[in-house]
């Protein structure tokens, strides 16, 4: 029996989006890139963002959501041509800020491959000051809240 850690099954996130793993994903050691699991990080969580109705890339009104902080735990490697199949659940709520918890799967795996999390602060576009999370954003948040 194997004492490596073993990543969170699927089932314990609520919305996904499979990303291929581009050939320039690959490092020069056979396998993709650590930073590289950050951006798939931040494709997942503005996905569901667009999808939702919370961010609108041709609009600077409303508030922004500023990452502040990020971390990840990688337990095993991915390269290309493999699918990776993302999960993410949300962790907290508070005033002004969220966590997104991702869990990144090689497609057809239980096992997540690599776990992180995602922090937005929410700031006005102009000031970056912090404001409330508007109660519509929380509407769409609270539907993947683990």
């Amino acid at each position: 029996m194997s004492n490596k850690p073993k990543g969170a099954a699927c089932s314990a996130y609520k919305h996904f989006l499979d990303i291929p793993i581009r050939w320039m994903d690959n490092d020069h050691y056979g396998h993709v890139n650590n930073v590289t699991y950050y951006s798939y990080f931040d494709t997942l969580v503005n996905q569901y963002l667009v999808q939702e109705g919370l961010l609108d890339m041709a609009s600077s009104d409303g508030p922004i959501g500023l990452v502040v902080e990020t971390g990840c735990k990688y337990y095993r490697p991915a390269s290309f041509p493999d699918v990776i199949t993302a999960g993410m659940r949300v962790a907290h709520i508070g005033n002004s800020s969220v966590r997104y918890e991702i869990g990144l799967f090689t497609k057809g795996e239980d096992a997540a491959i690599a776990e992180g999390f995602f922090v937005h602060v929410y700031v006005d576009n102009d000031s970056r000051k912090a404001v409330n999370i508007p109660e519509r954003f929380k509407v769409a948040l609270k539907k993947i809240m683990s």
